[in-house]
């Protein structure tokens, strides 16, 4: 009898033992589950979406640096200051990257340069301007060199061979070429000889040239009473007034211009005339070639 109060106490401190062991099993096993779930929340919860964090505050993705994931086949650019990568062994391949705010793209001394080649064209403008503007050639009569005097009796004439002398001047900085010189000689209005010099010659810069011409006149027909006047043996001077009209052409870049001038001059026609006769002013008349 004493044995089966033992045994039944025995057995009953078994099964609360096992009950005891279910309770906690069952107790660990659900807490180890939520503290699983949890876990695997906070894993797939970002930053981005909880506006409660710190780093995802506001929720602005412009906030965030920008990161770029590399590999092993890359390298740090090395003009880029660590924020780039280019493919490993294209280092001297590629184009560097300047920033647009390097001083190498913008070079110094830029005005200076400008002002430098615009005052250089404008001095080189001026002084083209200065050496190539065309300038006046001055004709300036120096009178008669010579007169050579022969008479034809029977018609009652008198011919002259009246050589002038001409100063021409280049005021330009490039030759000048005289194209030619044209005369014509008239005694009483009346017309009595003429005559044309062409491809004279060419005067440098700044040059001048004396030029001699050549106009044979005649003194006959309803004139022929000064055959008696040249021809009088009891004066010695027979002094006639003859009006020369004289125009010099030149031509200078393709360009043509003449002057003329009018002069009236003494002529002894009783005799051949070496020296240089007196005259009057000239009268200088300017005009572009026709």
């Amino acid at each position: 009898m004493t044995d089966c109060p033992l045994r039944a106490l025995q057995m009953a401190l078994f099964l609360c033992c096992v009950f005891s062991g279910v309770t906690m099993g069952k107790s660990l096993s659900h807490l180890t589950n939520q503290t699983c779930h949890g876990e695997d929340r906070e894993s797939f919860t970002s930053p981005l979406e909880d506006p409660h964090t710190e780093d995802g505050k506001g929720g602005d993705v412009s906030q965030f640096p920008y990161v770029e994931f590399t590999g092993r086949d890359s390298v740090t650019c090395p003009t880029c200051q660590g924020t780039g990568r280019i493919p490993r062994g294209q280092e001297n391949q590629l184009l560097a990257l300047i920033p647009y705010s390097d001083q190498r793209l913008r070079p110094r001394r830029t005005k200076l340069y400008v002002t430098a080649s615009v005052v250089v064209c404008l001095l080189l403008s001026s002084l083209a301007v200065f050496f190539l503007f065309p300038r006046s050639i001055d004709v300036s009569y120096v009178g008669v060199k010579s007169v050579f005097v022969s008479y034809d009796q029977d018609k009652r004439s008198v011919y002259l061979n009246i050589t002038n002398t001409l100063n021409i001047t280049n005021n330009n900085y490039y030759s000048v070429e005289v194209a030619n010189i044209t005369a014509q000689v008239q005694f009483a209005k009346t017309v009595i000889g003429k005559s044309r010099l062409s491809n004279i010659t060419a005067i440098s810069p700044l040059d001048m040239k004396q030029i001699d011409y050549t106009v044979p006149t005649i003194i006959a027909d309803e004139m022929s009473y000064m055959y008696d006047y040249c021809t009088l043996q009891t004066i010695k001077v027979h002094n006639i007034v003859l009006m020369v009209q004289v125009t010099v052409t030149t031509v200078y870049f393709g360009h043509a211009e003449q002057v003329s001038q009018e002069m009236y001059q003494y002529v002894d026609c009783g005799g051949n005339t070496t020296s240089i006769s007196t005259m009057t002013k000239p009268f200088n008349i300017l005009h572009p070639a026709e």
